[in-house]
């Protein structure tokens, strides 16, 4: 019959925990017992907790695994390509240097020519406002208020002694040296739209 009460319980717990102690044979048996049931423990418990660990890792795995698609397949959603990691070509930042013109322009020569000629040209007595304006067809206008402080009396040349060179040529500018029985003249003549005319000079060592 099924035990109804607390004191029935009370009195069966009491005859199983006291059973082993009623003779040594009791406590051997009791004692084996448990130690089988034990080792029984240790041996299915691990199992079964490396089955379940090993399910959820494999799980894991399969779900982080790459997607492929083959040609035409529309990838899944939230799988994203590997940005590339080959270098970006290098732009080129320097300037290119200026080139030369292969040709200079004649009529460039000619204004240096003409304008040379005509500052080593300063007889005794010439004004500088006289001497400027014997130079103002072949000069700017922004230059001939620079020259406004030479003094022609000043000028040591007397005349030009050879050809006109071309030291550097551009489309819009020619720098050319002018050789004179003094010191020899580095001239800038400048493309005004209306014609060659010097923008700059310099006397160099002799």
């Amino acid at each position: 019959m099924p035990i109804r009460t607390n004191r029935g319980r009370a009195a069966v717990y009491r005859k199983l925990w006291g059973w082993p102690l009623r003779s040594p044979r009791h406590l051997g048996v009791a004692v084996f017992i448990a130690a089988l049931v034990l080792t029984a423990a240790g041996i299915v418990v691990p199992k079964v907790i490396g089955t379940k660990a090993t399910n959820q890792v494999s799980a894991g795995a399969s779900s982080s695994a790459p997607t492929t698609t083959r040609p035409g397949q529309v990838p899944d959603q939230g799988v994203t390509s590997r940005p590339s990691t080959s270098p970006l070509p290098t732009r080129i930042t320097s300037a290119p240097s200026p080139t030369t013109r292969e040709t200079v322009s004649p009529q460039a020569l000619e204004a240096v020519t003409k304008w040379a000629e005509l500052w080593v040209d300063h007889p005794a007595g010439i004004t500088g406002k006289d001497w400027l304006e014997r130079l103002r067809p072949y000069t700017t206008e922004e230059y001939l208020g620079v020259m406004g402080t030479v003094d022609p009396a000043n000028i040591k040349a007397t005349k030009v002694t050879g050809p006109v060179r071309a030291e550097t040529s551009y489309a819009k500018s020619v720098e050319a040296e002018v050789p004179t029985n003094d010191r020899p003249l580095h001239v800038t003549v400048i493309d005004t739209g209306q014609g060659w005319k010097v923008a700059d000079y310099q006397e160099g060592s002799g």
